[in-house]
């Protein structure tokens, strides 16, 4: 199935910037985090469509271990700004 202008949204989504906070690496340390990596959350981060003007709470995202975990998120001048992650 072909959407208009879908392509485009994609290649923006690509080449956006992931800029994971201090704070976010440090909490992949806790238990609550176990076996959610930094590229689980680049991934779920640049999944998100849309621009982010302030922090939100995105919930649902999978790590490739099988973890559930949530992000928060916001949009800055020079890219996707990862505030905290939250696992479950």
């Amino acid at each position: 199935m072909k959407w208009p202008g879908w392509p485009g949204r994609i290649e923006s989504i690509m080449e956006m910037k992931i800029i994971v906070t201090e704070h976010a690496r440090k909490r992949l340390r806790d238990y609550r985090q176990d076996k959610i990596t930094t590229a689980d959350i680049v991934t779920a981060a640049g999944s998100v469509p849309g621009r982010i003007p302030t922090a939100t709470r995105f919930r649902g995202f999978f790590a490739k271990s099988g973890r559930m975990f949530d992000i928060v998120a916001k949009d800055i001048s020079s890219g996707r700004l990862v505030i905290t992650i939250i696992g479950k």
